[in-house]
């Protein structure tokens, strides 16, 4: 087997977070050894994650397992989904924010043709609905868990509670022709092929405002593991939940 050298673009600031998450893990179940130390083992999750890396090129470039590879990545992303922001968190942290931008996201999935519920019509391919709210530049500020890709974004947004969330809120929220019929605090553009004058300029200027929010699926698919996910459907909100924590402690 040949091994050589790799990079992870991503900051040390992140390798540092992790590795004190799980040390603290280690320290609450009363590890005495390990195959690898917390800061390897976080390394290792990182590759995972960011770089996509299967199990079995992760054990042979860690010198492990591939059953330990998979034990520490689980561990890895349950310590970080348990720090995830709720979306009451989200809310309060939005508050402080001129408004919000609402948006969904397909995650895809290796699933074939029988599996109805994940396959996306909009999007012609199998996979998982996030929601995703930023601030005004595009940042994230909270993911949804994951649901079947056929599920439509204004059905996942009622479904999580967003809509009567920013409702009780008083927010402002921007959003596309999908959540049409969410509510007057949600707005979206206005639908149909020949509109008037006035109706296509608000379209042009809600579509600027609307589209800085993909740079926060920009932030999500730079983890490429988010690209073609090829674990069980169960453990994908934990993932989306783990690369949320990762990135806000990055930032």
């Amino acid at each position: 087997m040949l091994v050589y050298p790799s990079s992870i673009d991503l900051s040390s600031r992140t390798l540092r977070h992790l590795t004190e998450q799980l040390v603290i893990r280690q320290r609450e179940i009363g590890t005495r050894w390990r195959r690898l130390p917390a800061g390897r083992q976080a390394l290792l999750a990182l590759a995972h994650l960011r770089c996509g890396d299967t199990y079995a090129r992760l054990a042979a470039g860690f010198g492990i397992g591939i059953g330990t590879v998979y034990r520490y990545i689980h561990e890895a992303i349950e310590v970080l989904a348990l720090h995830a922001p709720t979306l009451a968190a989200a809310i309060e942290t939005a508050r402080t924010k001129a408004f919000v931008i609402l948006d969904g996201t397909l995650l895809p999935i290796d699933r074939i043709a029988a599996d109805s519920p994940y396959y996306s019509g909009k999007h012609k391919r199998h996979g998982m609905n996030v929601q995703v709210l930023t601030d005004p530049f595009g940042r994230l500020i909270w993911a949804s868990p994951a649901l079947p890709g056929a599920t439509h974004d204004l059905t996942a947004a009622r479904s999580h509670g967003i809509v009567d969330a920013l409702a009780a809120a008083g927010l402002k929220c921007w959003a596309d022709k999908a959540y049409q019929g969410a509510g007057r605090h949600i707005r979206v553009p206005f639908r149909g092929r020949r509109l008037k004058r006035w109706k296509r300029r608000h379209n042009s200027s809600h579509a600027k405002i609307r589209c800085v929010g993909e740079q926060a699926m920009a932030v999500l698919k730079g983890w490429r593991l988010l690209r073609k996910l090829r674990c069980s459907t169960n453990r994908i909100t934990d993932i989306v939940k783990a690369v949320l924590v990762l990135h806000h402690a990055s930032t």
